[in-house]
């Protein structure tokens, strides 16, 4: 048996040790490890570009995030704040009932990554709903400040969760599906989208009582 491909475990283990470029680190233990193992180096080269290019998804996702770094960087959560402040009639209450509303209804029509705590909630709802709250009940103590936070983050899981699951292609129906089938109740996943109509809608009503009730408590403490 021929052990020297596993020297590509050695060049990563290695490479990480001395805090090289990790991605300098992993071609190169890829490359060593496809010419120690009797491939053409162009071969090996191929397969990577064939490998990125097919999971090229995955590395728009790393991109995004560097961008939301920036643009955090150079005052976004502050702009999202101004433009709360400058709303007349704005409270926490209401835009996080609207952002559950937009969560739900993008998630059920299959755009479920519009939205996001990377993306959407730490760079815009986080901030509006904080300055909403601030300007609807005043200054508040950094624990109430965390709730707000939290539970804008939670209003995004809510949206999401009980929202994709109208959408018949989403991975969960086609699981549920699977497993109706195997236990022998055949049933299509446009039928297991539209029952869970229901859950969706009470979820909403629920969460959505949950933030006006959490905003008007809000509004008592600042008393």
């Amino acid at each position: 048996m021929n052990y020297w491909p596993l020297a590509g475990i050695a060049i990563v283990v290695l490479g990480f040790a001395l805090r090289f470029n990790p991605l300098l680190v992993v071609v190169s233990a890829a490359l060593a490890t496809g010419v120690l193992a009797g491939l053409d180096p162009l071969a090996v080269i191929a397969a990577l570009g064939k490998a990125f290019n097919d999971n090229r998804y995955i590395s728009v996702t790393w991109i995004i995030l560097p961008v939301i770094g920036l643009l955090e960087r150079y005052g976004l959560q502050q702009r999202a704040r101004t433009v709360i402040e400058g709303m007349r009639g704005a409270t926490m209450g209401k835009l996080l009932v609207a952002y559950l509303a937009f969560r739900q209804l993008a998630s059920a029509l299959g755009m479920k990554d519009i939205g996001g705590h990377a993306q959407a909630v730490r760079p815009l709802v986080a901030p509006m709903a904080e300055a909403a709250a601030v300007k609807t009940h005043g200054d508040l103590p950094e624990g109430a400040r965390d709730e707000v936070k939290a539970m804008a983050a939670a209003t995004d899981n809510v949206g999401l969760f009980f929202g994709e699951d109208i959408f018949f292609a989403i991975a969960s129906i086609l699981l549920i599906q699977g497993v109706f089938e195997a236990a022998g109740y055949p049933l299509t996943p446009l039928e297991l989208s539209v029952w869970a109509i229901p859950t969706a809608l009470a979820a909403f009503a629920i969460h959505a009582g949950r933030i006006l009730a959490f905003d008007r408590r809000l509004g008592r403490a600042g008393r």
